[in-house]
């Protein structure tokens, strides 16, 4: 049973008392475009690059949201030290369709989810994600203006040493298709114009940051469902929970410098790409 950062957080949120996070951290939007027409246009990363996490990241580019990274050789470690934390970093800049990939080791531990998603100001998200009792495989999801009304979007896929070893995940997001691949493999395809992204309506489609975090699930307050999802409570004497990521690289397939919303369709047709 999978579950987006928008079904996690959205909803439960008022009964997660003490947990380190901001709703709108995790609910992806200060502003809203569907809602309003006033939200500030998205500043674009317009280009390719790769960023390695062994040293401090540029703050222009990135934002540490809540808890901190510890840089080691091999990665930044996010990692939650104490009861109740959680680690999340978010892109200063967008893309509007293009490529994200990580190199990623898992935190291991029931109830613990590691995370690397796209996700736009109006909520159409593309996920990989990171059950901490199953150190053997992997999630991939979609959603589309944050419906949640259905969990029939998620795969699941094998892969070995998910928390002692680092393995290249990549998403891949066009107008027509999007592909997540792992280690050069391609483990899953969705259409825009098939049955699961009802026929387009759910396909995400509008300028989305990256987000990287490191989270519990497992605590008070939780559906049975989400609480099932991520294998039960977070066992905190076994702190710390880490998650690696020892580089990213991120290709925005437009060259602008923002993108603004015309209208509250979210549609990728109402998108202008300001140069």
């Amino acid at each position: 049973m999978m579950r987006s950062w928008v079904s996690l957080f959205l909803l439960p949120l008022t009964t997660m008392v003490g947990v380190t996070i901001a709703t709108s951290d995790y609910t992806g939007t200060d502003c809203n475009p569907l809602n309003k027409t006033t939200c500030s246009p998205d500043p674009a990363l317009g280009t390719e690059h790769t960023w390695l996490f062994n040293s401090t990241l540029d703050t222009d580019l990135w934002d540490m949201r809540t808890g901190t990274l510890d840089y080691t050789p091999e990665g930044a470690d996010f990692s939650m030290k104490t009861e109740n934390s959680s680690t999340l970093l978010v892109s200063n800049f967008y893309i509007f369709f293009g490529v994200m990939e990580a190199h990623v080791k898992m935190a291991k531990g029931a109830g613990i989810i590691s995370s690397v998603i796209l996700q736009s100001d109006d909520l159409d998200e593309i996920d990989w994600e990171w059950v901490g009792y199953n150190t053997s495989g992997v999630q991939s999801n979609f959603f589309g203006k944050g419906n949640v009304t259905t969990s029939d979007r998620g795969g699941k896929h094998a892969v070995s040493n998910a928390d002692t070893e680092f393995h290249n995940y990549t998403s891949y997001w066009d107008k027509d298709r999007l592909e997540w691949w792992i280690d050069g493999d391609l483990v899953r395809t969705v259409h825009y114009d098939e049955p699961l992204t009802v026929y387009g309506k759910n396909y995400p489609q509008t300028p989305c940051q990256v987000k990287v975090s490191n989270w519990p699930v497992g605590i008070k307050g939780q559906t049975l469902g989400n609480l099932e999802w991520g294998g039960g409570f977070v066992d905190w004497s076994e702190v710390p929970f880490t998650m690696t990521v020892s580089k990213m690289r991120v290709q925005d397939f437009h060259t602008g410098k923002e993108y603004r919303y015309n209208g509250t369709t979210g549609t990728r047709e109402s998108i202008e790409v300001i140069r």
